[in-house]
């Protein structure tokens, strides 16, 4: 009796092991540079999102050869958040090529390759692959940017690439800048068929709350251009409580956010009725009192309520989500509610809805 007694707990810790375990995927498994200059280094970045239930960790980064170089998220990824991982290239030879960055953590499994390629030419002619977005006739390689996960005190920066295709020189400018947001060109200015860079820094100082900032800057395509809807860029922010001074005592005695699901589908309901709602349990498993700083919502067809924004330990309150069908709008916007709080390893916590 004892040795099946034994038996069934090992089966069951070992089930429990299985089933809670940190998950590790990236947005793309190939990135192709094309066409990159001599002797210009180049960056890419992957975005990793954990997949999993328990908190995902990049323990290290290897790329394949000296020629490139790579940074990590150092912190532990909660589970449904994500972090990055950079790997740049040198471009000091001539040719084309093909490399892999190796991702270590501590899921399964252990290491996952990611590759990037592309060709170190003497001078660039096609750019519609690197820079695939046009302003007038200046391209550019993203028509967004996004500062993510971003935590109080830090100054990250984020860069735009820039390709002057018109017949005159071109000086990059952002109009509209918001206060939080300062930008430097690299060069001033470009001569036909030349590239170049805008790094934009977020002081997250000037934020005013936590969670999603968002603003409107404009790419100048000429000098004395004017603002209008075909020269504009979109700009994100999410603002986190910075923790980076928290002990080690103090991290064990945390709270520790648990939602009973963070995927809500209510297209059935909302086939029957003007207005369906669900409810989700939000519990702290921590040992300090968890505190629900921010509650965004970012559609006016999407309600939420909460019972309490402070939570002790061991205890647990209801977030009541209520769509009306008539207000949703657009089926192909996201429809989301983000979550800010104090669990260090789960500062922010999104819930995705289905309608």
């Amino acid at each position: 009796m004892r040795r099946c007694s034994l038996s069934i707990f090992i089966l069951f810790v070992t089930a429990l092991s299985v089933a809670a375990q940190p998950r590790i995927s990236s947005n793309k498994e190939v990135h192709n540079f094309g066409q990159i200059e001599w002797k210009k280094p180049v960056t890419v970045e992957y975005t990793i999102t954990n997949t999993g239930n328990e908190p995902l960790v990049l323990t290290d980064v290897t790329t394949s050869c000296a020629c490139s170089v790579a940074d990590w998220t150092k912190e532990p990824i909660a589970p449904g958040a994500k972090g990055t991982v950079r790997a740049s290239f040198d471009a000091k030879a001539l040719g084309r090529f093909e490399k892999s960055v190796g991702i270590y953590s501590n899921a399964e499994p252990h290491l996952i390759y990611l590759k990037f390629r592309g060709e170190v030419v003497r001078e660039v002619k096609d750019f519609s692959r690197t820079h695939p977005f046009e302003i007038g006739q200046i391209r550019i390689d993203k028509n967004e940017i996004a500062f993510a996960d971003a935590r109080r005190g830090e100054k990250p920066t984020l860069t735009i690439g820039v390709v002057n295709e018109s017949e005159h020189p071109y000086e990059p400018v952002l109009m509209h800048l918001p206060p939080y947001l300062k930008m430097e060109a690299e060069p001033n200015v470009l001569l036909k068929g030349k590239q170049g860079t805008v790094t934009l820094t977020l002081d997250t100082d000037l934020l005013q709350d936590f969670g999603l900032t968002q603003a409107t800057v404009y790419l100048s395509r000429f000098a004395g251009d004017k603002i209008s809807e075909d020269n504009e860029i979109p700009v994100s922010a999410i603002l986190l409580p910075n923790f980076s001074q928290m002990t080690v005592q103090d991290s064990l005695n945390a709270p520790a956010i648990r939602l009973s699901e963070t995927e809500i589908d209510l297209s059935e309901k909302l086939k029957k009725k003007r207005k369906a709602s669900h409810s989700i349990v939000v519990t702290n498993e921590g040992k300090t009192p968890l505190q629900i700083s921010k509650l965004q919502v970012f559609n006016s067809s999407v309600e939420v309520s909460l019972k309490k924004t402070v939570i002790p330990p061991g205890e647990t309150t209801k977030l009541k989500v209520s769509i009306r069908r008539r207000d949703v709008g657009n089926k192909k916007h996201h429809l989301r509610i983000l979550m800010i709080t104090n669990d260090p390893m789960r500062p922010k916590m999104e819930i995705n809805i289905k309608r």
